[in-house]
Parts: C-alpha cells; structure tokens; sequence
C-alpha cells in the first residue's frame, strides 16, 4: 500500500487519512508521526533502542527517540521531504511497531 520508489514524497490527503487504518497506535502532530511505547523495564526500552536503532540502520532513515526511564517517545519524519510524513515513515513505523510487540 505504500511503496517506496526513489526520493520519498510526502503523503498525500488520502494516504494520510489511512495512517489511523495503518498505523492506529501512531499519531500525526505536524509534518511527523509519533508513538509513545512504555516498556517493562528500563534495560527492555535500552534494547527496543538498540532494536530500533538496527533497523533504521539497514533504511538508512532515522527516527527521533526521547527515552524517559522506561518511556520511549519516537517521531518520525523525512527531512529531504521538507519534514513531512512519507512512505519511508510509515514503513519504519511498522517495523518500530513489530519490534515493541
């Protein structure tokens, strides 16, 4: 549903009203997406990091992580897009999700 095919482009109306179909523990403030995970312990957020960190990596795209003990604040978005959502972001959201569950 949302390939990635050269420079990514911000989403457009329709593909940005699915998110909450997509992306239903995701939230869009601004031009980004965020999600806050709240993890069993400290050393299981440190790992979802490092899990996150990993995939991100192999992307080559870099989400925004704030950690708070065991509270993780992730938020996406494309730069080289002027800072809006893009497929790049949903894809790695998906990924971030199936690492948290």
């Amino acid at each position: 549903m949302f390939p990635v095919v050269g420079m990514p482009d911000p989403l457009d109306a329709e593909e940005s009203a699915a998110l909450a179909h997509v992306l239903p523990l995701w939230t869009q403030e601004g031009g980004t997406l965020v999600r806050i995970f709240e993890a069993p312990t400290f050393p299981t957020a440190i790992e979802w990091v490092v899990l996150i960190a990993e995939v991100a990596e192999r992307m080559d795209h870099h989400p925004d992580i704030d950690i708070r003990w065991r509270r993780l604040r992730v938020t996406l978005t494309t730069h080289s897009a002027g800072s809006q959502v893009t497929h790049l972001d949903v894809q790695l959201a998906q990924a971030i999700d199936a690492i948290a569950e």
